[in-house]
């Protein structure tokens, strides 16, 4: 029984404490909601009052637009009135000015028909007082005017002719004189030293001992030597000295070099004498490269052609009749650049001219032409202008001369190799029948070389192992001999060499 009362009473206490929490709960709901609601309502006014502030804000801006707006438009019509009124006026008075331009034409078409009608009275009295002037003369105005034209030509031909006589009298008188001013000053303002090509070069030597080291072991060294630079070598009693002997200045020079290197170096055997000639040859093909390129540029002539420059650099080592070609070419230059002044010509394109005058001289193909033409022939090659290619193939008046520069080259020219002890006939004519030697030989298939050598009594031919047998090297010197002696003129006999070569190399490795 205590245990049921027990259980009532906690259930009774347990209902009255759940009826008080929920109680409690509600009120505190009902309190939270009307918080809420009143906070609610607080925001509400809060952005109602700042939706207003906005919206009075940007009725505030969008009036003061819409008056900016109505104060520009009101000025913009302002000036429209303005330029409506300006063209109204401008339109009356251009309406003014047609008006008067009107009125003018028709004073001027009347004033027009005036003189229209004055001019045909004026015809009409014209012809009037001609018809009375035939009448008179008994000549009609055709006829008297061919007379007066006739009369006039005679005075006209007679005083010319005594006024021509007269001029060319002067001329005369004064074009000698004149030509020998100009000349004399031409050659006195260029100075050029004299010097004489020869076809010998001697090379001293520190001792004899080095001339047996050069000759080599049974002369080896010695014909690997000539053989390689087309050079005769004599080697003889001359203290400290060996003597180079060849027509062609280039292959002198190379030789030259080559024995100093192969001196110097102190290996001297054929396979390195054949090394050194190799490289001593490239070295002279670049110093005549830049030898065209300095003389070019000493004489301020620019814009050649590579090729012309090497040619011009190539007149270093050639010579005619005894005068060094570039020393030649280069005093022509100044001579002609000088007397072109003298007579108010262009003296860059008469230096230009001067040098390259004698440039067919130093061709790498010589065909069988003169070397002005030749000459002429390249300079059009290498895009040289007209008037310079006519001097240049004209000197020697091959073909005629059509520019005031082609005369002037070819009297400096003439200046240059006619001076006392500029030039030897001798050396040239030998020198070319050595070249007309050599150039026979070459003519044969299977040659590779050929070198005139001991002032042209003897000419070695190099023919390739591959091209020609042991048989056939009898022959071609029988041939070659019998062609020499057939077409060229010689003194003394010509003794013909020739040479086939047989070489195994192999590389151990």
């Amino acid at each position: 029984m205590e245990i049921i009362l027990i259980v009532i009473a906690f259930l009774a206490g347990g209902l009255v404490m759940w009826i008080t929490t929920r109680f409690i709960l509600k009120s505190r709901a009902k309190k939270a909601l009307s918080d809420t609601e009143r906070e609610t309502e607080v925001i509400k006014k809060n952005k109602m009052l700042e939706v207003k502030e906005k919206f009075i804000q940007l009725k505030a801006d969008l009036e003061k637009q819409v008056a900016a707006r109505n104060s520009k438009i009101q000025s913009q019509e302002t000036k429209l009135k303005q330029r409506e009124t300006i063209f109204a006026q401008k339109q009356e008075e251009l309406q003014r000015k047609n008006a008067e331009v009107e009125t003018i034409k028709e004073n001027l078409n009347s004033q027009l028909l005036v003189i229209e009608r004055k001019k045909q009275d004026l015809e009409k009295m014209h012809l009037q007082e001609v018809e009375h002037l035939e009448a008179i003369s008994g000549l009609t105005a055709v006829e008297a005017k061919e007379r007066l034209v006739e009369s006039l030509k005679d005075e006209a031909k007679t005083e010319a002719s005594s006024f021509i006589s007269d001029i060319m009298e002067e001329a005369k008188m004064t074009a000698n004189m004149e030509a020998k001013k100009i000349v004399v000053k031409s050659i006195q303002r260029v100075a050029t030293e004299t010097a004489i090509e020869n076809s010998v070069t001697v090379f001293p030597i520190d001792s004899d001992e080095l001339k047996g080291r050069i000759i080599g072991r049974e002369g080896r060294n010695i014909r690997a030597l000539e053989a390689a630079t087309g050079i005769e070598i004599i080697v003889d009693d001359t203290p400290e000295a060996i003597v180079l002997s060849g027509f062609d200045p280039v292959r002198r020079e190379i030789a030259r070099l080559a024995i100093h290197q192969l001196v110097q170096d102190g290996r001297i055997h054929p396979a390195r004498i054949e090394e050194v000639v190799g490289k001593v040859r490239k070295q002279i093909d670049e110093e005549i490269i830049e030898t065209g390129k300095r003389t070019a540029i000493d004489l301020g002539i620019h814009g050649l052609h590579p090729d012309l420059i090497r040619l011009i650099g190539k007149m270093k080592y050639r010579s005619s009749y005894g005068q060094n070609l570039l020393q030649h070419a280069r005093e022509t230059a100044n001579l002609c650049a000088i007397m072109a002044s003298e007579l108010g010509l262009n003296p860059k394109k008469a230096r230009r001219a001067g040098l390259l005058h004698d440039i067919g001289k130093v061709p790498d193909e010589e065909p069988e032409l003169p070397h002005a033409i030749l000459g002429m022939k390249l300079c059009e090659k290498y895009k040289e202008k007209p008037d310079i290619c006519n001097a240049v193939g004209s000197h020697h008046e091959e073909i005629e001369m059509q520019t005031m520069i082609a005369p002037i080259v070819q009297a400096c020219d003439a200046i240059s190799g006619a001076r006392p002890g500029a030039r030897r006939e001798i050396v040239e004519a030998y020198i070319k029948r050595l070249n007309d030697l050599e150039q026979l030989a070459m003519s044969y298939p299977g040659v590779i070389n050929t070198y005139a050598i001991q002032a042209g009594r003897e000419l070695r031919v190099i023919v390739g192992a591959d091209k020609v047998t042991d048989k056939d090297v009898e022959s071609l010197s029988n041939d070659l001999a019998k062609k020499i002696q057939d077409e060229m003129t010689y003194p003394g006999q010509v003794k013909i060499t020739v040479i086939r070569e047989t070489r195994s190399v192999s590389y151990a490795k």
